[in-house]
């Protein structure tokens, strides 16, 4: 049947109408905050190329989770700034480093009312900015799996919910995992950075965590942008390897990397909406090009469409509030 029968726009009709047949719908349990942690009391460090965000000490940290709280939203995703770095990201290991405090402290006051995601890494411990040890100029991949899994285990320990390794070096979800059920901790699972390209977009992060690289790039363990088959081959070894969920970073320019895991792997799929994304968006609201509340919305609802299951978006509490006002 075709028109005059049918006509699509029936169904446009009035807001009620539409709600009633919106094929997707996001809820404050689908977002992530991520927050960066530093060193000190009482200090809030804006970040200049990320409007609305701020370095924050552990104090102020604990704030912002309650901020987080009250609009809805229910899990935080942390970064650390160390106090010092050396070669290899060993710091990122000890006990009574930055994100370990921010943990506790943040369990001591929330406890379970809050899920925290605590990212594994080595760029922003490391004094060449890479994610891993440097042999002959590139990061070895298979001694970087150590300091890898002692940081991960070092953040179960600290009360961690979630664990989520985003370095990229081949078999760091095995031995992550490993790890964790050696020392008691089978049951915390594992947001993999599974398929984490090469971005241009990554650029306001590396600010805010004071994690660009002294040397290169690091394309030789991110992916290359032009490859979708590749991130296939690399979620199905995370998954294999032990992987809870898969993660699709970045968003936007990759929704079709997001819609090609849906239907090809029963898992469940985060997308992380990066800085240089939410940084694009706040720019141009503020020459007054675009309707930031409406756009905001609709980069949301598009990564929700490609099939993410999980957002993380700097703009979790803006959304939140627009949510929460329907």
């Amino acid at each position: 049947m075709s028109f005059p029968e049918t006509r699509l726009r029936r169904l446009r009709k009035n807001p009620i109408l539409r709600n009633m047949v919106s094929e997707t719908s996001i809820s404050v349990n689908d977002l992530i905050m991520p927050l960066f942690v530093c060193p000190g009391t009482k200090v809030n460090n804006p970040i200049s190329s990320m409007p609305g965000n701020s370095q924050l000490s552990v104090d102020l940290l604990v704030e912002e989770c309650g901020n987080v709280l009250e609009t809805g939203v229910k899990s935080v995703l942390l970064f650390g700034i160390p106090e010092t770095k050396d070669e290899h990201g060993h710091v990122a290991c000890d006990d009574n480093g930055i994100v370990q405090k921010g943990i506790r402290a943040i369990k001591a006051k929330y406890g379970n009312k809050i899920l925290i995601v605590a990212d594994v890494c080595n760029c922003e411990y490391t004094t060449h900015g890479h994610c891993g040890t440097i042999v002959d100029g590139d990061v070895d991949n298979d001694l970087t799996l150590e300091t890898l899994a002692a940081q991960a285990l070092s953040l179960a320990k600290s009360g961690a919910d979630i664990i989520a390794p985003s370095d990229m070096m081949d078999g760091r979800v095995k031995r992550i995992r490993e790890v964790l059920d050696e020392n008691g901790f089978s049951n915390t699972p594992i947001m993999s950075y599974s398929a984490k390209y090469a971005s241009g977009f990554y650029g306001p992060f590396r600010e805010a965590a004071e994690s660009a690289p002294q040397f290169g790039d690091r394309r030789s363990y991110q992916m290359n942008p032009a490859n979708a088959d590749e991130a296939m081959r690399e979620i199905e070894l995370d998954i294999e390897e032990g992987a809870d969920i898969v993660m699709v970073k970045p968003a936007l320019s990759y929704l079709d990397i997001i819609r090609q895991t849906k239907d090809t792997f029963n898992i469940p799929i985060a997308a992380y909406n990066v800085s240089g994304e939410f940084s694009m968006v706040k720019a141009a609201a503020e020459k007054g090009w675009i309707d930031e509340e409406r756009i905001m919305m609709e980069i949301a609802t598009s990564i929700k469409r490609a099939g993410a299951d999980i957002i993380i978006t700097y703009y979790a509490k803006d959304i939140a509030r627009v949510l929460n006002r329907k």
